[in-house]
């Protein structure tokens, strides 16, 4: 299967909905940057809500950035995605191992740690656009979803999930 987006509008285009598969997308950056599980989990959810947020974007110059600065071992999360679909993306420290949270899932939250989230929509225009907010939960998807209605005035609800073979590493 390869990958693919999804968009969708409802309520006469005051609903927007995005979905992606971005299984090849994050396994060739795992396999780039020799990612721990959960350094894969943080920076293929940051990699595939950066591939629906440029989407959007209207030409093939212009980019976004999403810049996660947090605490936590994995220190700085950045990608990079432009208006023709293309991602890139990398993490600071990505042999970050930790132990399951008490959920038994990857503890994302505890490896990207309190800290902001930035967003720069270079449009091709003089000055790019810049928003900035707190990281709420560390977990990203919750993070932009609050992005989304603080910064952008637009409420959101996101949702990010990456599945990782915690054997591959």
């Amino acid at each position: 299967m390869s990958d693919y987006l999804v968009r969708a509008t409802a309520a006469d285009h005051g609903i927007r909905a995005f979905a992606a598969t971005t299984r090849d997308l994050v396994e060739f950056a795992r396999q780039a940057h020799n990612t721990s599980p959960v350094a894969t989990a943080a920076l293929g959810r940051t990699m595939t809500a950066s591939a629906m947020m440029a989407c959007q974007l209207k030409g093939a110059k212009e980019s976004l950035t999403i810049q996660i600065e947090g605490s936590g071992p994995i220190g700085k999360i950045i990608t990079i995605a432009d208006g023709t679909g293309a991602v890139r993306g990398y993490v600071k420290e990505p042999k970050v191992d930790l132990p399951l949270n008490s959920k038994g899932k990857l503890d994302v939250a505890e490896a990207v740690g309190i800290g902001v989230m930035s967003i720069t929509k270079d449009l091709g225009l003089r000055e790019p656009y810049v928003g900035s907010t707190h990281l709420i939960s560390s977990e990203i998807a919750e993070d932009l979803a609050y992005y989304f209605t603080a910064s952008e005035q637009i409420p959101s609800a996101v949702a990010l999930g990456v599945l990782v073979n915690k054997d591959q590493s």
